[in-house]
């Protein structure tokens, strides 16, 4: 009996999932994923890994580690990524429309509402539950995916280390591709066979020209661009093509580019747009979203929002078929795994300056707790625990 379940959990695994599933599910997750990528990444690795087993953890792990790699929004690579494994090119662009269009929808009403009245709706009661419950549940997925990252010694050195140099502001891009080539480096020293080094010199080709190009088109913004819709669609292209690091990094280069060398928008409304991004479902990135709509409303939101999002499908469309590949070598697998260790480390040290924003107070940390424990005991759908702290949000800040 024990065999034959075992078997069935990996022809689930390794088999094809419809389209329309495919769209149920990034739909529901880009409805209700509150919290950023962190708690993005944690949710889809409940749902498609514990939940649902369309993927093993280990699998999981190297789409996260892959969509690490590349420029652009993680948790939304890490669902292209899903979405192509399970179903190809039609799979990526189900997966990711679905996963992104709920939040800008949602985004363009909160655009039209805020150019009508000139203020954004009272969120701090909402977010003041959401956000201490989703501390739990990227805590649950961060432990489990530990368990299969942090695998060797090796592994977990290099955890520790990117952890104190994230913690110390070093470059995001540097320690995920520095990680994966002192991993690499490590079974490199002992390997002889001449396909095992041409790949280790690929790696450090590849590396350094990705860091360099990244570097070299963030720097080069050309100040006081007039307004129009086709500046906008290209500045968000450029945008998603270069960035790393996620919301934080987000609001870096619009201060500079579109508030302080553009003059396109100005402070107030940028961080109006960062809030906005943070207190819906979905991708952080749909700021771009509501830059685009109160600059020229919903063309100017559908511009946007394709421009920065539009890298993410073709970068996934084009790495995605060299995930598989990647395994069958030692030292690329040995790259990709101390990338993935990596990744984790940044996860934990996101989650560290999450819970002081969330968890700010005894009510909010009853909170975290609870939610904690309804998981880990009780399996607690974590979209019901979201909807549950929303609840106990409005009800404790009913202003």
């Amino acid at each position: 009996m024990g065999e034959c379940r075992i078997e069935r959990t990996d022809n689930k695994r390794h088999s094809s999932v419809s389209l329309l599933s495919i769209a149920a599910v990034f739909l529901r997750l880009g409805s209700s994923a509150f919290g950023g990528p962190a708690a993005h990444i944690a949710l889809m690795e409940t749902e498609l890994v514990v939940r649902r087993q369309w993927i093993t953890a280990e699998e999981f792990l190297d789409l996260l580690g892959a969509a690490n790699l590349i420029p652009g929004p993680s948790s939304t690579e890490l669902a292209l990524h899903i979405g192509y494994k399970k179903a190809g090119l039609a799979g990526l662009m189900t997966a990711g429309v679905c996963f992104i269009s709920p939040a800008a929808i949602l985004v363009s009403v909160i655009a039209a509402l805020y150019t009508h009245y000139g203020k954004l709706p009272e969120t701090t009661a909402v977010l003041y539950g959401v956000k201490a419950v989703m501390i739990a549940i990227v805590f649950q997925a961060l432990v489990r995916l530990a368990k299969t990252s942090l695998k060797t010694s090796l592994l977990r050195v290099v955890a520790v280390a990117v952890v104190v140099l994230y913690s110390l502001k070093c470059n995001e891009l540097v320690l995920l591709f520095g990680s994966g080539l002192v991993g690499a480096l490590f079974l490199f020293i002992t390997e002889k066979e001449k396909r095992e080094r041409l790949i280790m010199v690929c790696l450090g080709l590849v590396t350094g020209a990705l860091i360099g190009i990244t570097w070299f088109l963030s720097s080069t913004t050309t100040k006081n661009v007039p307004f129009s819709v086709n500046a906008l669609f290209w500045y968000f292209l450029k945008l998603g093509s270069v960035l790393y690091g996620g919301g934080y990094v987000l609001l870096a280069f619009l201060r500079t580019d579109l508030c302080e060398g553009f003059h396109w928008i100005n402070s107030s409304q940028l961080l109006d747009a960062v809030a906005v991004g943070q207190i819906t479902p979905g991708p952080l990135f749909t700021s771009a979203t509501f830059i685009g709509y109160i600059l020229a409303g919903p063309l100017g939101a559908l511009v946007a929002t394709i421009g920065i999002f539009l890298p993410g499908f073709v970068l996934v469309a084009l790495t995605g078929p060299w995930i598989k590949k990647i395994r069958t070598s030692a030292t690329a697998a040995q790259f990709l795994d101390a990338v993935n260790a990596a990744a984790v480390a940044l996860m934990l040290v996101v989650l560290c300056q999450l819970s002081r924003d969330a968890i700010i107070d005894l009510p909010s940390l009853v909170i975290a707790v609870v939610s904690g424990l309804l998981l880990v005991r009780f399996k607690t759908n974590s979209i019901a625990l979201m909807l549950g702290g929303a609840v106990v949000g409005l009800l404790l800040h009913p202003r």
